[in-house]
């Protein structure tokens, strides 16, 4: 039987996973480089990790949740695409192979747990974490992305746009991170004690991987070197453009100075914003989106002060507030000639589309908001959620993984064992 491949999408397809996956360390570094220097490895390892784990859990059973037969619109059979074995052979009658669809969903999946890291920065035990990236990850990514990506998932079926990821990767992300930061609790001294980056070179080298690999995560959701993939990638870097000159915009009047910092959060504001939007707006509809994000994160941000929360680096006000100016501005500025189709508000599509787009993303919020809760306090109760004073003190990186990012003098060049040898010359100390 002849072969239906196509080789240009399955080379796309291919080289947006790789794309998506790059995402990761980006953001590793954009995160690393805000927290203090006494605590960058942790981050990096929390970011990294939670990869190592949803990984995993992808191949057993989180593809199957998530795309398997639908159960009453809420979950995917949990069995049905066990191991993925039954997905390596070649489908003749398919365009893409299916198991480059599963890798690409895959990079997603591992993504959308390392945002929430940022929420904790500084004072998180590295168990507890890995534990609560495998539970939050079976219990609401999976579901979730299940209810909007996959044939029969309830907010898939009532016509919510959500191209890429607004909903089921960023407000998902915001809210747990809400949930996180509010109950793990507020980093000894803050808001008093300055906890400023340690590294923004290294912030804005992230900002630039995590643009960079953006184009994998929206265009890639064409799934084919198309119309709509150019579209989306036009889409995407109008918006992400508009929305850093919009946040500098705001801290030049608001503080007086355009920022280094500033710039690389409204970067990620707009990449945040356009994901669910992108194939649904014009490129002019896509600068709306942009400033929207950029001027509205950069205000969000602040609202930890006014609330007491202490999302360390304001993955709420960027993701969750970001992720909202998204979905529901496809309501308002969706125009029937982009790809997806369909006429928003200003458009002559009424209130319909935006009444859609409001349910499906206040339903991911609120599920997200109180099932990452209950995990947390669970955790929180059998194992303990955040190091103690003095290891918070000392800083997570030596306390919980025996290192230091940056050794100065002769203390440096230990190799594989130097923490080791640290770990043992401070238990000995304390004998």
């Amino acid at each position: 039987m002849d072969s239906a491949l196509n080789t240009g999408d399955t080379a796309w397809l291919i080289t947006a996973t790789a794309m998506v996956l790059l995402m990761i360390p980006g953001l590793a570094l954009f995160y690393g480089g805000m927290v203090r220097s006494k605590s960058v490895l942790n981050m990096l390892m929390m970011v990294m990790g939670s990869a190592f784990i949803v990984g995993i859990l992808w191949v057993f059973y989180g593809y199957s949740m998530t795309f398997g037969t639908s159960s009453g619109g809420l979950i995917g059979n949990f069995t049905e695409y066990f191991g993925l074995e039954s997905l390596i052979a070649e489908d003749p009658e398919a365009t893409t192979p299916p198991i480059a669809f599963v890798a690409f969903q895959m990079m997603f999946a591992c993504l959308t747990v390392g945002l929430i890291a940022g929420a904790i920065a500084d004072r998180t035990k590295y168990a507890s974490w890995m534990i609560f990236a495998g539970v939050w990850a079976s219990l609401v990514y999976f579901p979730v992305a299940h209810w909007v990506w996959a044939s029969g998932g309830w907010i898939f079926e009532m016509g919510v746009i959500d191209f890429a990821g607004g909903t089921a990767v960023h407000i998902n992300a915001g809210a747990a991170a809400l949930a996180l930061a509010i109950i793990i609790g507020k980093r000894r001294g803050w808001p008093k004690t300055p906890m400023r980056p340690h590294n923004l070179t290294v912030v804005m080298l992230g900002a630039g991987l995590l643009w960079f690999g953006w184009f994998g995560f929206n265009a890639g959701s064409a799934l084919a070197a198309n119309n709509t993939a150019a579209v989306v990638v036009l889409n995407t870097m109008v918006a992400t453009c508009a929305a850093a000159i919009a946040w500098l915009v705001v801290e030049k009047i608001r503080d007086g100075h355009a920022t280094s910092l500033g710039a690389a959060s409204g970067i990620v504001a707009g990449l945040v914003a356009i994901t669910p939007a992108c194939s649904a707006v014009s490129p002019i509809g896509a600068i709306v989106v942009g400033v929207a994000a950029g001027a509205l994160c950069a205000l969000a941000v602040s609202l930890k002060y006014k609330f007491k929360y202490d999302d360390s680096l304001d993955v709420v006000g960027i993701h969750l507030v970001g992720g909202l100016i998204g979905t529901l501005l496809i309501g308002i500025l969706a125009t029937d000639v982009a790809p997806a189709g369909v006429n928003g508000l200003l458009y002559g599509g009424g209130t319909e589309q935006l009444g859609k787009q409001a349910i499906g993303a206040f339903a991911v919020l609120g599920y997200s908001l109180i099932v990452t809760a209950i995990i947390a306090l669970i955790i929180k109760a059998v194992m303990g959620f955040r190091t103690d004073e003095e290891s918070e003190a000392e800083g997570v990186d030596v306390t919980e993984h025996a290192e230091s990012a940056y050794e100065l003098g002769d203390s440096g060049g230990g190799g594989v064992f130097a923490g080791v040898g640290h770990a043992a010359r401070s238990k000995s100390e304390e004998m």
